[in-house]
């Protein structure tokens, strides 16, 4: 019984450590982004259109953990904005693209290489074996928890 309390309490504390790490490090990468204009999830959709091209709007909030109906009211924001436009899928009229701007591009491109610099300033704490292996420990676990 005492064993299975203390990997209880352990895997409680796991939680909680995490939890307060990406907190920590989400509150540092989105100021870095707002001092651009942006909050994290426009960022967040702008990075997933430069990186990856036009995407279907019904599909880009399950790429960047943001429920569906956020997603209108962010892409109306950009496009506000001139960083993305909307385009009609040739194919199915009932599909709509978000494609990002050129002058989306420009800001993305101007951005991103501070944004990779901040993150490697927190991250670079730990040697690279450490990255890798905190990288393997926390796709077991969220894999695991997928499957539950």
């Amino acid at each position: 019984m005492a064993k299975e309390n203390s990997s209880i309490e352990k895997s409680l504390k796991f939680f909680i450590v995490l939890s307060r790490a990406y907190r920590a490090m989400n509150d540092q990468v989105s100021k870095h982004i707002q001092s651009y204009g942006l909050n994290l999830t426009e960022f967040a959709v702008l990075e997933l259109l430069y990186h990856k091209g036009d995407q279907p709007l019904q599909q880009i909030g399950g790429k960047i953990l943001l429920a569906s109906g956020s997603i209108t009211y962010v892409i109306d924001k950009l496009e506000q904005k001139g960083l993305l436009v909307r385009k009609a899928c040739p194919k199915d009229r009932r599909v709509t693209y978000a494609a990002i701007t050129e002058k989306g591009r420009k800001w993305i491109e101007e951005i991103f290489p501070s944004h990779q610099e901040m993150i490697d300033s927190i991250v670079n704490i730990l040697t690279e074996d450490e990255k890798e292996t905190a990288i393997n420990l926390l796709k077991k676990v969220g894999y695991h928890a997928k499957e539950k």
